[in-house]
């Protein structure tokens, strides 16, 4: 075995369970969830009546701060994070990279007199100005024109963040340009979910007038593996691009369904146990943990919360969970698509529409008007997808999701509603009822009588379809086909965007009906019915794995755009620029950044790994395989020596064969793949660059993973220089 693997595998195995953070703490969670959150009760404490009622107005309506409460704000926020040990402060913003980015200040200044000090002013908390020519920005920027601003969002409330002995205050924030375009996923989302928030209220006017705010909430199902960090550093494949290139299935992997809400091994629960309890800290409400179904993959899970806020923990979980990880010789794998041959990892997002009365408006009443309600907004949001199916699927596209989409495990790409057949007879029901003339009175009461069965409906059905992307879930609409890895503001954005276009149309085309003489419940069902006829095709109830949906998604007219720079092109199209500039979302000109960037992620995430394959193929497979080779050619010519007749070595020479074989084709296509990387980067498009590295440069990584796994299957396992699946995937 070669001296890294042996020496992985060896660290690996002598790992005892840490104890955790959370093993010391005997006391209950309550005790500690949001110690380090600048909280709406924390923030009373500090500040007087009218600073605070200012902030709960900038949070509540988007009302702007003025420069002496955000003095006072800043004041408080810094007594309160120096009785933790606070010594900085930062501006945390979400720019395109995908991840979170930070810059931090100390409070330290020096007076005019030389006297050292602590201040932290309005100015600083407000707005800060990080080089923008340095994020993703999609030709916005020029390299030397590098200004831009954080903006402190205070609906997201301030955070402690603990590392070692350090503490430092974070204040969540935008991201924009000098000129003002968004270079963040927090900006557009912020707008998404104002302007739903008002076209909700305005329908939920035809039923209560109670209502004055509606806020989108989310649950994110975070799965993710988790690797010995030896191991993790003896491939170059999973350190690299997050993903092994190369490996062999185990003979072991989930086939005996075993894993799936097991007992989980104590080394990984001590992990867990750390990462709640420092998430607990910081206000995440984490409420679920537990196996999932391929070897070393576990999920978490939190309580629902206001979208903006869920995203910001979702961010900030995936940062936590890799840190803490670290402290116990572990790595966090959020790749889509770790492990070929067992499931991939995604972030199921379940999304709702909460009002300010309390009510879930996804989730039917007792009576027929509330049930109007629900139908209302159950049956907008479906045909709000079904228009804008693949800018859907746009929003959840990347290099890793390709690889997990549709593979027998996640939704396919092509996009689609599952509502249970129950829900679908109802909403078939009501096609057939509802004609577009005017009803008799005893229709209108037959109609409300049926409609008022949804909850018992819903108590019945409660049955689910994981193979579909888009699924009603009984009071929520959960969206399965987000990747594990995502920043969840990028589907958010898209459906809220969606969900807010919709219901503007749907309260226009009501309205014009009411203008016309017809009475307001039916000229809502006429609506609806005409949105059940249209929206129809969007609605699945088999199995999306097989290959009979491909065929019917096709009759149907539905899109299956299977791979990431096709699928990201919806975001330029002609509907999709109406779409956000017509909402006051995005301009074009951010749009069309937003596509150059993602296009640019795709290419640089699919060269590294073409790199990184490269690389394996030269340096690590062929040096093991030629080492092989050279060990059965030595024990070939001695029994030739010694007059041993042929067939007593033919096993050898089949061998040889094999590998000589399979040595050639890996070199062969490396080379190959290596002159159509050259040719892709030599391209300025970067559309054209996109579809190059998909079309011809990913096929070759699937071409080489096969000569490499066949030579894993040949080559001496001592000699094999990679940590091997079977050494991966199971915990010790």
């Amino acid at each position: 075995m070669s001296t890294i693997r042996f020496r992985a595998l060896e660290l690996a195995q002598q790992r005892e369970p840490r104890v955790s953070s959370a093993a010391a703490n005997t006391g209950k969670i309550s005790d500690i969830f949001g110690m380090y959150v600048f909280t709406m009760s924390t923030m009373q404490k500090y500040l007087s009546k009218d600073p605070y009622n200012s902030v709960m107005a900038a949070i509540e309506t988007g009302q702007q701060i003025d420069r002496k409460v955000a003095d006072a704000v800043a004041s408080s926020m810094k007594a309160w994070a120096q009785e933790f040990g606070a010594t900085h402060y930062t501006h945390w913003f979400q720019p395109l990279t995908g991840s979170t980015a930070e810059k931090h200040d100390s409070f330290f200044e020096i007076s005019s007199d030389g006297r050292a000090m602590e201040n932290f002013s309005g100015s600083a908390l407000v707005q800060q100005e990080p080089d923008a020519s340095s994020f993703p920005n999609g030709g916005i920027r020029n390299t030397f024109e590098a200004r831009g601003y954080t903006a402190w969002d205070p609906s997201s409330p301030a955070f402690i963040m603990e590392s070692g002995s350090s503490r430092t205050l974070c204040i969540p924030t935008i991201f924009v340009s000098y000129t003002g375009e968004t270079l963040d996923y927090k900006a557009p989302l912020l707008k998404a979910l104002h302007v739903l928030d008002k076209a909700a209220v305005d329908v939920c006017q035809y039923f209560d007038k109670n209502v004055t705010r509606v806020s989108p909430t989310l649950g994110i199902e975070q799965e993710y593996f988790l690797v010995d960090s030896a191991l993790f550093e003896a491939r170059p494949d999973l350190a690299l691009t997050g993903r092994t290139l190369f490996g062999h299935a185990s003979a072991k992997g989930q086939q005996l369904e075993d894993h799936y809400f097991g007992s989980i091994p104590d080394r990984v629960l001590a992990y867990m146990s750390d990462f709640e309890t420092e998430a607990f800290k910081l206000g995440i409400p984490l409420k679920t943990r537990h196996n999932e179904v391929a070897p070393s993959q576990f999920e978490c899970a939190p309580i629902f919360e206001e979208i903006n806020l869920a995203v910001d923990h979702n961010q900030l979980l995936m940062d936590l969970m890799g840190k803490v990880a670290m402290r116990h010789n572990f790595r966090v794998l959020l790749h889509e698509k770790p492990y070929a041959g067992v499931n991939g990892s995604g972030k199921h997002n379940n999304w709702s529409l909460s009002t300010n009365t309390g009510k879930n408006l996804l989730s039917p009443g007792k009576t027929p008007k509330t049930n109007l309600q629900f139908l209302t907004f159950f049956v907008n949001t479906i045909k709000g997808v079904f228009d804008h199916a693949d800018l859907l699927r746009a929003s959840i596209a990347s290099a890793g999701n390709d690889h997990r989409l549709g593979a027998n495990e996640a939704p396919p790409a092509i996009m689609s509603c599952f509502l249970g057949s129950q829900l679908s007879a109802m909403l078939d029901e009501i096609e057939e009822k509802v004609a577009n003339k005017k009803m008799t009175p005893e229709e209108k009461t037959n109609l409300k009588l049926d409609i008022g069965k949804i909850p018992e409906i819903l108590l019945d059905n409660t049955d689910r379809n994981r193979t579909s992307p888009f699924a009603f879930t009984g009071n929520k609409f959960e969206f399965r086909a987000v990747g594990s890895s995502a920043n969840c503001a990028s589907a958010m954005l898209v459906l809220n965007t969606i969900m807010a276009n919709q219901l503007k149309i749907f309260k226009g085309e009501v309205d014009a009906l009411i203008a016309s003489g017809v009475e307001k419940s039916e000229a809502i069902l006429r609506v609806l019915r005409s949105y059940i006829v249209s929206s129809k095709a969007i609605r699945f109830e088999g199995n999306g794995y097989g290959d009979e949906w491909v065929v019917e998604a096709e009759k149907r007219g539905l899109s299956n755009i299977k791979t990431t720079p096709p699928a990201l092109d919806v975001f330029v199209s002609k509907s999709s620029r109406k779409l956000f500039v017509d909402n006051n979302i995005m301009s074009e000109r951010e749009l069309e950044a937003r596509h150059e960037i993602l296009l640019e992620t795709y290419v640089k995430k699919i060269q590294i790994e073409s790199r990184v394959a490269g690389d394996l193929a030269i340096n690590h497979v062929l040096p093991a395989a030629v080492a092989h080779q050279n060990g059965l050619l030595e024990n070939v010519l001695g029994m030739k020596e010694l007059g041993m007749k042929p067939a007593m070595y033919a096993t050898q020479m089949e061998m040889l064969e094999k590998i000589s074989i399979h040595i050639q084709a890996l070199n062969k296509h490396t080379y190959e793949m290596i002159e159509e990387r050259k040719k892709a980067n030599n391209m300025t498009d970067m559309h054209k660059k996109a579809a190059a590295y998909c079309d011809k440069v990913k096929p070759h990584l699937d071409t080489l993973r096969d000569h490499a796994d066949n030579l894993e299957q040949l080559v001496d396992d001592e000699l094999w220089p990679l940590p091997k699946y079977r050494e991966l995937l199971f915990i010790k």
